[in-house]
Order: structure tokens, then sequence, then C-alpha cells
């Protein structure tokens, strides 16, 4: 069984590194660049782009974590699952298109950082400064989200040690980002997407069909008595409320989150953009459904065998696929066969791990080489120098990920998922929206955003956490008031910039005019 299952795996790694080295050779001889290394060249297509925008944003807790809580605790989980939707909802079709009109008419930024800069015609450096501190903090933690997901997916299925895990998905993520830089890391995202939905629309189905079975038998199963209640304690108290306000405020986080934002600086034009917004929504829409169905088919075919704790509910995927493709196996006589197809299953959890955690990676290297290296250390940097700077980031980055995801210090999938979500929403979500929504918004203020947003949800995360609300809230609003208050006081933008900020609303590439 552990043979044809790591054969699947290892098939899975030789797939996303042969992107990389694809990619690494096809821009072999071409006039390479910072914009062609991060940003693909801005000409994604809008398959590509909303797959890998999807993917890069469903880490492993959408396998793991989320269906975990859902079997475990019941439907009253599921409002992180809604406020979710209704923020990618938002950010795609309201977001997205000014953004990335707005990224081009802004300088032809290709970072978030870089966007607020240029975005204010100004030569000042703090933005770029507090946000590289930023990135290098928060992507630290999120990677080691995803670095823990894949040493307990090895530890769960193989009996490998965790820490021998990560370090092996570590050096695969980090040489197909290094070798192929924006375009493997969107390619194998892609792949990755459909795969993530492929399994979690497929398990709950099989399982469906087999508990339906005459052989199958009934586990144990206690459910709590609110386990079907949208209200998680089966009433409104401040339990529920609090739960529910804080599940929506997930939502909050898409419109701070870099390596989302830059998807949409990359699309190719405005035509894939109406494409990529179809195909985004309706993937995530289907995931959520998919992930759902899994939590609370889970609980039926496999009794009250994982509710010992959280940690032992996140196993409630692994355990599905294993016993339902054992199941098919028995019944068809393919056991190989089946076995393997269990592997390839069990790889979305490594597609989901590894597709975030590559387009953090690159997201951190491309602020810090655009945005500090260049400017503070090496002005004359040739795009070759700049090329290896963001590299190395990706290198320090995935090595202090791995010391936090080994540490028994360690929060777990979830708590690492939800302190470096709610960092990047509090810290960037105002700022970003106000840049592209609000022309009354100053350099000063946006600063200032930044600095409330992040100090507001890390003093919160610290010290506030007996509230039940989550940090992100407190932390966005805080960041949002603070914006406010400072562009209000502080000298008007100028009329070059507010200039920009017309553009950006309805700017037709094909007859280079404003088109309202």
């Amino acid at each position: 069984m552990k043979t044809m299952e790591i054969a699947a795996l290892l098939c899975y790694f030789a797939l996303v590194l042969g992107i990389g080295i694809y990619f690494f050779f096809k821009a072999r001889g071409k006039d390479g660049n910072e914009k062609e290394y991060f940003l693909g060249g801005r000409a994604m297509n809008g398959w590509v782009s909303a797959l890998s925008a999807g993917a890069s944003d469903m880490s492993a807790w959408v396998l793991m974590g989320l269906p975990g809580s859902i079997y475990l605790y019941g439907v009253g989980q599921v409002w992180i699952a809604i406020g979710l939707l209704l923020g990618t909802f938002t950010a795609w079709l309201a977001v997205a298109p000014r953004l990335r009109r707005y990224s081009i008419i802004a300088g032809d930024a290709i970072t978030v950082p870089q966007f607020l800069t240029r975005r204010f015609c100004t030569e000042r450096k703090g933005i770029l400064v507090i946000s590289a501190i930023v990135f290098v903090l928060t992507y630290c933690i999120y990677t080691a989200s995803s670095l823990y997901a894949c040493g307990t997916l090895f530890n769960t299925v193989l009996g490998m040690n965790p820490k021998t895990a990560m370090i092996i998905a570590s050096i695969v993520i980090v040489v197909y980002t290094f070798l192929g830089g924006y375009n493997a890391v969107c390619w194998t995202d892609f792949f990755q997407g459909l795969l993530m939905l492929g399994a979690l629309m497929l398990v709950p189905i099989i399982a469906v069909i087999m508990m339906n079975g005459a052989g199958f038998v009934q586990p144990a199963v206690n459910t709590p008595d609110t386990y079907f209640n949208m209200l998680s304690s089966g009433k409104a108290d401040w339990k529920s409320i609090s739960d529910i306000i804080s599940g929506m405020g997930w939502g909050l986080g898409y419109f701070g989150m870099p390596h989302i934002l830059i998807r949409y600086f990359s699309i190719k034009n405005e035509k894939e953009m109406r494409k990529s917004q179809i195909i985004g929504c309706t993937w995530f829409l289907l995931i959520i459904i998919a992930t759902t169905a899994t939590g609370l088919v889970g609980r039926r075919l496999l009794g009250d065998t994982l509710t010992a704790s959280n940690d032992e509910s996140t196993l409630v995927f692994i355990n599905m696929v294993r016993t339902i493709f054992g199941w098919l196996g028995d019944i068809s006589g393919l056991i190989a066969i089946a076995i393997f197809c269990s592997g390839i299953l069990l790889s979305a959890i490594l597609a989901a791990a590894m597709s975030t955690a590559d387009s953090q990676l690159l997201a951190a290297a491309s602020a810090f080489a655009s945005d500090l290296y260049k400017p503070f250390l090496r002005k004359n940097a040739s795009d070759r120098e700049m090329l290896w700077a963001g590299r190395f980031v990706v290198l320090f980055i995935a090595i202090v990920a791995y010391f936090i995801a080994a540490s028994p210090e360690c929060k777990g999938l979830m708590g690492l998922v939800s302190c470096a979500w709610g960092a990047f929403g509090a810290a960037f979500g105002p700022a970003m929206l106000a840049a592209i929504f609000w022309k009354r918004l100053t350099y000063a203020g946006a600063l200032a955003g930044i600095i409330a947003g992040f100090a507001v949800d890390i003093i919160w995360y610290i010290f506030m956490q007996w509230t039940n609300i989550y940090e992100i809230i407190p932390g966005f609003a805080a960041g949002a008031i603070m914006l406010f208050i400072v562009s209000k006081v502080s000298e008007a933008p100028s009329v070059e910039v507010e200039t920009n900020f017309e553009k950006a609303k309805g700017y037709c590439e094909k007859c280079k005019k404003l088109s309202y």
C-alpha cells in the first residue's frame, strides 16, 4: 500500500519539478528581467490566473483544517467559508479589474508595495521599508503552515518523520520557484487547483455511494445536539455571534493578501480578466461546497474515530480517501491501481500546501528585490542580480519557515494560517481598498494605515484572544480609521495623482485612452 502511494506522490513531485525546469529552459536565451521573472511579463491567460489565484489562496487548511472543523463541530463552522466566499467574489468583481489597470498606470508596478508608492508619484521609501518587514515576518509564518501540512501528510500516510517530510517539501518548492519564477508558480498552481477541485468533489460522492452499499457497517456516531445548527452553540449567545463575526471577517483578508493581489496584476488584458472573474468565482464556490460536504459526509463515514482532538480531526480527508479507495480496490480486485489513485488524491493536500507556499515565497522575493534591495542596497543592480537577490530571499524564508513548523511550540495548521492571514489583511487591506477607490488618500495616510493595522492585529492576537473575535477585524478597522484621519489632515494629493486615479476607473488598452 505504501509503495503505490509513494509512487503517486513521486509522480506529483516530478510534475511540479518538470514545470519549473521547462520554464527555466524556455527563458534561456531571452532577455530576462524582473517583470518577467516576478510577474510573468503580464501575459497570464484567464484560466491560469484564476486557478492560480484560487490555489495560492486555498492552502492545505481547505483539505484539512476546514473539513476537520466541520467534521468535529458541525455546520456552525461554515461561517469562515461564507466569509471567504463573499471576500473572493468582491475581490474578483470589484477590486481586480481596477487594480490591474491602476498597477500599469502607476509606473507599471509589479508588487503591492511598489504600487502603493508609485500610486502617489513619489520617491519616498517609507511604505517600501515597512512592507518589506511585514512581508518577511508574515510570510515566514504563512509558509510554515504549508510545510506543517506536508509533514502531517507524509507522517500520516507513509509514517515518515514530519521534519524529514518538511525538508523534502521545502527543497521541491524552492527548486521549481528558483528555476521558473512566476510562470512556473502559476502553471503549477493551475494544475494544483484542478487537482484540489477534483479531489474534493470526488471523495464525498464516492463516500456516499460506499455508505449506501449493502456491505457498509455504520460506525458509532454521537454528534452534538447543535451539529446541524448554523449557530455554533445552538443559541444566539456571544459564542455564536463572535463565531459569525470572526468567520465573516476572514473575507477581509483578500484585499491585503499580496500573493493573491499580484495575480490580478499579471492578467494579460481586459478580456482575460473577465474570463478570470467567472472561472475564479466558480472554482471557489465549488471548492467551498465540496469542502463542507467532505466534513459532513466524513462524520458519517468515519464516525467518532477522529474526535479526540482538533489535530486528529484534520485527518478526515486523508482517512476518507484511504477508506473509499480501499473499498474500491476490494470490490474491483484492482487493489494496486486503487491505492495508486488514492495517492494521487492525497497529492491534493500537497497541491494545496505547495501552491500557497510557492506563491508566498515568490511574492516575498519580488518585494525584497524590487522594493528593498535595488532602492536601498544596490541602486544600479542588473536584472540578473535582482533575480538572484530574490532567490536568496526564497531560500531564507523557506529555512525560517521550516524551523517555525518544526518547533514544538508550533500552533498547528489552522493557527499558523489564521495568524498570517490576519496580519496581511489588517496591514494592507484598508490601504489597498482606499488606494483604488478613494481619491483623497495620501501617502502619509496609506503608510499610517499599514502600520496601525499591522500593530493592532498583533496586539489583539497576543492580548485579546479571550474576546473570541478574530484579530483581523480590529486590525482592519484601526488601519482604515488611521489612514482616513491622517489623509484628511495631510496635504491633498497632487493633480498628477488625481489624474492617474481617474484614468484607472476605465482605461482602454486597445485604444490607449480613457473609456468610461
